[in-house]
């Protein structure tokens, strides 16, 4: 049973003023996703799909919701939970797609779904614990386990004809005494993975006997192409007592990413530790923001149901045509909105990133950007409108039947 731990080994040759920082945030990794991004953001004419974000801005409405709020002159400080209104509006939400009792005490607002997750780590490891990351995944969870002093331990996953799929028996050999969380992302960025409820009640059962907390990043529970309106979640296995932390975002359903505001579910218990937490990092989200949030979550839902519609779109539009090259290794993906796929005869993904940014002008993320298990894959958003994806896939398309190296997949 193979698992791998991100290495906190120095560089080489170290600068003697950097060399007092501490090790483990001083040999962070440098993002894999941002390099391409580097490279290739000024070109005319490029198609960026190497972010995980879509093309729409945020709807007027939200907008509107919080610049009354500036006008109004709410501008000062706030309740480090967040606003009551704001808390309130959460819990309706999560009743309504999750069935969870509508309790505000459940729910803490954060500065992004990035901070709920330090957040929720800094609960939960420190020096010397590991946490367990089935892999490929989103690299910035693995950062933040490794910015508390813990360290990521990755759980490949399964892969083959049907898409990727949990190891369970590799997932049960990682824990070790010093296990401390599992942090699994479902719906999945970049592989797409969804957790059927039977992965979700066998993760369960794993922590439960074990005593390990469950990091849960369900932030694309609603990008779900199956028939329902979101994807199995812990709320549906779960019970009350169960030691489970749920992250949240604005970012993907309602076009938010900029405005970095999240939330963190966690058992009302907790609730003295969190608003301590972040007193002590942020001391809250703006005003501002929580209005605006408040208004994503009672108006918008009619905009989140485009938005996944959209999305299933742009997946059918690019998957149909990569795969009717005969060139790829590609399956549908089941949830979220990225494509994971792979070209024969290029397993240096980090180079054929450079390659599609200057001869197919279309930028894509490398799969070693996601930790072990993404070696000869691409990661492709397709959160994006129809006209612009089925120009990408006429440049991929092409690319492909010029490309030499590019024969029949190897799996």
């Amino acid at each position: 049973m193979t698992v791998s731990a991100l290495p906190l080994v120095p560089p080489a040759a170290e600068d003697p003023y950097v060399e007092r920082v501490r090790d483990h945030v001083r040999t962070l990794p440098e993002s894999g996703i941002v390099e391409v991004m580097n490279y290739g953001r000024s070109r005319p004419g490029m198609i960026p799909l190497w972010a995980g974000e879509g093309d729409i801005p945020t709807p007027a409405f939200i907008c509107e919701a919080a610049a009354a709020t500036l006008h109004a002159g709410e501008t000062f400080y706030t309740w480090q939970r967040g606003l009551p209104e704001l808390r309130a509006a959460i819990a309706r939400y999560m009743a309504r797609h999750y069935g969870v009792a509508p309790d505000p005490e459940r729910y803490f607002v954060t500065g992004s779904g990035m901070q709920a997750i330090h957040v929720a780590l800094a609960m939960v490891a420190g020096a010397g614990d590991e946490v367990i990351i089935p892999s490929p995944a989103w690299p910035n969870a693995a950062a933040a386990a490794q910015k508390t002093g813990a360290r990521p331990v990755y759980v490949p996953f399964a892969y083959g004809p049907q898409g990727f799929a949990l190891d369970h028996e590799r997932l049960a050999a990682a824990v070790t005494p010093a296990t401390r969380a599992i942090f699994l992302n479902t719906p999945a960025n970049p592989t797409g993975f969804v957790a059927t409820l039977d992965d979700l009640k066998a993760v369960l059962a794993l922590a439960r006997r074990h005593g390990l907390w469950i990091i849960a990043d369900e932030i694309y529970g609603r990008f779900y192409y199956g028939h329902a309106d979101r994807a199995p979640s812990f709320h549906d296995v779960m019970e009350a007592d169960d030691h489970i932390l749920f992250v949240q975002t604005f970012s993907k359903n309602w076009a938010m990413t900029g405005w970095r505001i999240g939330w963190l579910e966690a058992h009302p218990r907790l609730g003295q530790i969190i608003e301590n937490l972040i007193q002590y990092s942020t001391s809250g989200v703006a005003a501002f923001m929580q209005r605006g949030a408040v208004a994503a979550l009672d108006e918008g839902e009619a905009f989140v149901a485009e938005q996944i519609a959209r999305a299933r779109r742009g997946r059918d539009i690019v998957a149909d045509a990569l795969i009717g090259t005969g060139k790829v290794d590609l399956v549908k993906p089941p949830g979220a909105f990225y494509l994971f796929f792979g070209i024969a005869g290029r397993e240096d993904v980090r180079s054929l990133g450079f390659t599609l940014v200057d001869e197919a002008n279309v930028g894509l993320a490398p799969g070693t950007a996601f930790g072990p298990g993404g070696e000869g894959f691409m990661r492709l958003c397709f959160a994006r409108g129809d006209a612009q994806l089925a120009e990408v896939s006429r440049r991929l398309v092409s690319w492909l039947e010029r490309d030499g190296t590019a024969g029949a997949p190897t799996a």
